[in-house]
C-alpha cells in the first residue's frame, strides 16, 4: 500500500481522494494537515506549504497537479527527489483560446472600444489586417510553440524569444540574452508563457517593458512571478504602455486592494487561462505511482537542472 499526501497551503485537495482511489483503490490517501501526510511516500501538490518535505522522511516522488512545478519545489528541500508534472494536450487548447482572445482585445481595439463605452463616446478605429500586428511569445515550449504557430497560421506576424534556440515554421524566432532586445522592439503585443526560474522571475520589469514599443501590450499568462507589478503600473501611467492583460499573479487572489484591479487599460482575469481536467490528472498521478512501485521510468518528469 502506497501513502499519498495531498499537499497545499491554499486549496483543498480533498475532492482528488475519490477520483485517485478510482484509479487505484490500494491507496492510502492522507490531506495536509493530517499528520498522517508526513509518512507519505507521494506527494500530490498545489502550493506545497513551505519546507514540508524535509519534514517527510519516506517521500519518494513530488507530483504537481498541473503542468507547472515552481510553486511545489519553491522553498523546499528536494534532495535528489523526482519531480513530476501533468501534461494535457488539452492545455495547449485552451491556452490558445486564452492568447487570441488577448490579442485580439488589443488588435480589433476592444480595449478602446470598451473605454469609450465606460464615457458614451462613440468611435471607430481603423481595422487592420493580422499581419500588421506584430504578437512577441516569450516561452517557445509545449504551449508557447503551438500557439506561436497556430497565430502565425492565422496571419499573425509572429515572433518568438527562448532560452536556446528553436525553429518554428512561420515564427521568427530569438534566443538567449542577446535575442531579447531585438525580439522585444518588434513586438506590438508580448504574451509572456515563460517556465518560472531564478532566471525568468521578475523578467516583465522596467527594462523589458522600455524594450517595447510605444504603444505596445501585454498578454500575461506565464507564471505570476514573472511580473514587476509596480513596474507595469509605471509603464501605464506613463503612456509608454497601452494595456495589459493579465491571468497570473504571485499572490492568488489577487487581494481586493491591489492597484492592478483599477488600473485603466488592465484586465484582469482569475487564474484561468487553461487548466488540465481532473481526469488527466489523476490518471498521470496514479500512472506515476505505479511507476514508481514497479521501479519504472516516470512520465513528465522535470529536468532539475531547467525547473522545467
Amino acid at each position: 500500500m502506497t501513502r499519498v499526501a495531498l499537499l497545499s497551503r491554499s486549496a483543498d485537495l480533498d475532492f482528488l481522494r475519490p477520483l485517485l482511489l478510482a484509479q487505484d483503490a490500494s491507496l492510502d490517501i492522507a490531506t495536509w494537515p493530517d499528520p498522517r501526510c508526513l509518512q507519505a511516500e507521494v506527494a500530490v501538490c498545489w502550493q506545497t506549504p513551505p519546507g514540508l518535505y524535509a519534514q517527510m522522511p519516506h517521500l519518494r516522488l513530488v507530483h504537481s497537479i498541473a503542468a507547472g512545478v515552481d510553486n511545489v519545489v519553491a522553498g523546499q528541500d528536494l534532495r535528489g527527489l523526482p519531480v513530476c508534472r501533468v501534461v494535457d494536450p488539452l492545455l495547449a487548447q485552451g491556452m490558445l483560446q486564452y492568447v487570441l482572445w488577448g490579442v485580439l482585445h488589443f488588435h480589433r481595439h476592444f480595449d478602446r472600444a470598451l473605454a469609450n463605452q465606460r464615457r458614451a463616446h462613440w468611435q471607430r478605429h481603423a481595422q487592420t489586417p493580422a499581419s500588421g500586428c506584430r504578437v512577441g511569445l516569450m516561452g517557445l515550449g509545449e504551449l508557447g510553440g503551438l500557439v506561436a504557430q497556430r497565430l502565425a497560421a492565422m496571419g499573425y506576424a509572429v515572433g518568438g524569444w527562448s532560452r536556446t534556440p528553436r525553429s518554428l515554421a512561420g515564427v521568427q524566432t530569438f534566443s538567449g540574452a542577446e535575442g531579447r532586445q531585438p525580439f522585444l522592439a518588434r513586438t506590438d503585443v508580448l504574451v509572456c508563457l515563460l517556465p518560472l526560474t531564478d532566471a525568468t522571475r521578475g523578467i516583465l520589469g522596467a527594462e523589458c517593458f522600455a524594450a517595447l514599443p510605444a504603444g505596445a501590450a501585454l498578454v500575461h499568462c506565464g507564471r505570476g512571478e514573472h511580473l514587476v507589478p509596480d513596474d507595469l503600473l509605471a509603464a501605464l501611467d506613463s503612456g509608454h504602455l497601452r494595456g495589459a492583460v493579465l491571468d497570473v499573479f504571485e499572490t492568488e487572489p489577487l487581494p481586493a486592494e491591489h492597484a492592478l484591479w483599477r488600473a485603466p487599460g488592465v484586465v484582469v482575469t482569475p487564474h484561468m487561462a487553461s487548466m488540465a481536467g481532473f481526469d488527466v490528472v489523476v490518471r498521470q498521478i496514479a500512472d506515476n505511482v505505479a511507476r514508481l512501485r514497479a521501479g519504472r521510468p516516470l512520465q513528465h518528469q522535470v529536468d532539475s537542472t531547467q525547473g522545467y
